[in-house]
């Protein structure tokens, strides 16, 4: 591994008696794009925040490019890029102008223009940024996160309200900024995002640390089986396709079934015959290799769905 750029070890914050942060250990290393996944209220943005220096953790110790916030605030603050999810932007200010006063704020800075064009938008350069879409909103907090040219890049939630041709410039946008030595952590509820995007993950709720690693490599060592899934037929009794061979494992939840299979062919045909018995059709019946949103799953017993408003 490279040099640690983050060392959090034991991390612990509470709000009104209610542990946030429950003794969080981990490493991020120099370079690395490094995902920070859990439902909400799981003490993402907690600990994140206690990182950036902006709440004072209860204890437990937070290291960013070898320094601590108590002896060092300031100087770690110049060299991280903070992205929200939603952003307070200066009223009366175009795009351009909005990231010429952000970079007044830094010693060290990047051309507004080179800005503009990494965070795709340089033709909305003249409009006014409160007036823009959620997801010109979003390129815009990106812009700003970017300004200082970072060490460290904090990406909350940065592909949300954007179509899927914008949300693949954004993921080419941080390849670009790993490629220049930068270290991204980044927080999302897609789950195909973290996959593709982040060389390890941390599975986070309750404040603790349920599974780190490599993505690949956790979806390996928790699955053996291959997924069938279809919608949820009304009236169906789950212990009817526990029952099926070769099935491991039930889970439902939002509309959707999920079974994990041993045998995929013994399942899928006695399947068939359970929905031909019950009278019910298999509508967006696939069968697939387990994915990281399977493993969120099984860990959190919960699905992580894209959010729509502020981060947990």
């Amino acid at each position: 591994m490279s040099q640690p750029v983050i060392l959090c070890r034991e991390l612990t914050k509470s709000f009104r008696g209610r542990r946030a942060v429950d003794g969080l250990s981990f490493t991020v290393f120099r370079g690395e794009v490094y995902g920070l996944l859990g439902p909400n209220g799981a003490g993402k943005t907690t600990t994140v925040e206690c990182i950036e220096g902006i709440r004072r953790p209860d204890g437990g110790t937070v290291e960013v490019l070898g320094m601590s916030h108590a002896s060092h605030g300031a100087a770690i603050k110049a060299r991280l890029g903070v992205q929200l999810q939603s952003a307070g932007l200066f009223p009366g200010l175009t795009v351009q102008e909005t990231v010429d006063l952000y970079r007044s704020f830094f010693p060290r800075a990047l051309p507004t223009a080179e800005v503009l064009r990494l965070a795709g938008l340089a033709e909305v350069r003249r409009a006014d940024p409160n007036r823009l879409s959620g997801g010109w909103r979003q390129r815009v907090a990106l812009a700003l996160a970017l300004v200082n040219d970072p060490d460290v890049l904090f990406l909350d939630e940065p592909t949300t309200g954007l179509d899927p041709a914008a949300r693949r410039e954004v993921w080419d946008l941080i390849r670009t900024l790993q490629g220049r030595g930068k270290t991204v952590v980044l927080t999302t509820h897609y789950m195909e995002e973290a996959a593709r995007l982040c060389d390890r993950v941390a599975v986070i709720d309750a404040g603790r640390m349920l599974a780190e690693g490599r993505p690949d490599d956790l979806v390996r060592r928790a699955f053996a089986e291959s997924a069938i899934e279809f919608a949820v037929p009304p009236g169906l009794d789950p212990a009817r396709l526990q029952a099926l061979p070769g099935v491991t494992r039930v889970a439902a939840g939002a509309g959707t079934c999920t079974l994990y299979s041993l045998g995929v062919p013994d399942t899928v045909a006695s399947l068939l015959q359970l929905s031909g018995e019950q009278g019910f059709p298999l509508e967006r019946f696939t069968v697939r290799q387990a994915t990281l949103e399977d493993l969120f799953l099984r860990l959190t017993g919960r699905r992580l769905q894209p959010e729509t408003g502020g981060a947990a």
